[in-house]
């Protein structure tokens, strides 16, 4: 199938992420691109990476005038949005009103109203729009999940999880564009390390216990004083079917290089799963000892269809965001994904994240009050 992207220019590290993890299982092609803010630049580095001249854009609009006018049998299958999360909304919408299928980097959007309007555009266009939330497809996380599933933790009490790296805790680095633009709200909307790495924390959570976060209260903390938005973040959370969350967030956090961690305690038992870690699933039982799930291990058929390579041999954040795409793929080739499942998060999914944003930042401002997500307006 053909693949388009915009964004993910030279330099950037999503951008190589997203290029290489759409072409790993030789499923698409990349055929067109809008790469960069600098037209000249963009199409530079779209004919480096062996791009077409006249499928190498300046811009995104100049992509979609181009592409919607192509036949059907050259139009793009997929277009892939990654670009700051201030362009989401309006680059996704105009691609899905045009007939494209579309990947979204998260945050989805950056207000309620613009996230919903998405659903209703996926909705009524009949085409797909996924969220990239990549960390669901590690082969480990999608066993917990069908652990869970199948009811071998019993009933889910406590979520406990962190995201917490130190890639930002340097104040001399203030100026560092791939830096700057997390605390700028022109940029990134009305949160950073919440609307950043909070949602992929809040969404693999849903994503492994099955449960949908109901409500929350969050403390913000900006350790830099000179940056508008928070560098960190304690949040609570409830769960519709019972569970407690407790979720840290920071990009301050000195000495640890990522740091995403999910425990899960239940009734009968407990997981524990490391983003740094991520073929080992650490799970134990009431009143057992310890066990250590290697990834060659797996027994459910969703997280052995996620597995590329024998056991012994680390996979990684390429294998999992790839494994997003084979399931976009197999969406719109009319299948289902790994093991059964749909296969990658949806629009969503990433409107419930744009709300529990959204929801943290109220109550952050008013002191930590629980705020419902569910009927939630924009701030």
């Amino acid at each position: 199938m053909r693949w388009g992207l915009i964004g993910g220019g030279r330099g950037s590290q999503i951008g190589e992420a997203h290029r290489i993890a759409a072409r790993l299982d030789g499923l698409f092609i990349f055929s067109a691109g809008a790469l960069d803010v600098d037209a000249a630049a963009g199409r530079a580095f779209g004919r480096e990476l062996g791009l077409a001249d006249d499928r190498s854009y300046g811009d995104w609009r100049e992509m979609l005038k181009a592409e919607s006018s192509r036949p059907r049998a050259e139009r793009l299958d997929l277009v892939t949005v990654a670009t700051p999360n201030a362009t989401h909304y309006e680059i996704t919408k105009a691609f899905l009103e045009a007939g494209f299928n579309v990947l979204c980097e998260k945050p989805l959007t950056m207000n309620v109203e613009e996230a919903d309007d998405l659903c209703a555009t996926a909705a009524s266009t009949g085409k797909i729009c996924a969220v990239n939330f990549g960390y669901s497809g590690y082969p480990m996380a999608i066993e917990a999940r069908a652990m869970i599933a199948a009811g071998e933790l019993g009933d889910v009490r406590v979520v406990m999880a962190e995201f917490a790296h130190g890639a930002h805790a340097d104040a001399n680095d203030a100026e560092n564009p791939r830096v700057r633009w997390r605390y700028d709200p022109a940029q990134a909307g009305i949160s950073s390390v919440v609307a950043d790495i909070g949602v992929h924390v809040l969404q693999m959570a849903q994503f492994m216990t099955g449960q949908k976060v109901t409500s929350l209260t969050a403390q913000f903390e900006h350790s830099i004083p000179s940056r508008e938005l928070e560098d960190d973040a304690l949040l609570s959370c409830r769960f519709d079917k019972g569970a407690i969350g407790r979720v840290w967030l920071s990009a301050v956090a000195t000495g640890q290089p990522h740091g995403f961690v999910v425990r899960v305690f239940g009734s009968k038992g407990g997981l524990r799963w490391s983003q740094e870690h991520p073929d080992q699933l650490h799970f134990t039982t009431v009143g057992g000892s310890t066990q250590i799930i290697q990834r060659g291990d797996a027994k459910h058929p969703a997280s052995v269809a996620a597995s590329r390579l024998t056991v012994g041999h680390s996979e990684g954040m390429l294998v999992a965001f790839a494994n997003i795409y084979r399931g976009i793929h197999a969406r719109i080739g009319g299948g289902a994904g790994a093991g059964g499942e749909r296969g990658y998060p949806d629009v969503s999914e990433g409107a419930e994240m744009v709300r529990a944003v959204h929801a943290a930042v109220r109550s952050a401002k008013d002191r930590g009050a629980w705020i419902d997500t569910r009927t939630l307006a924009a701030v």
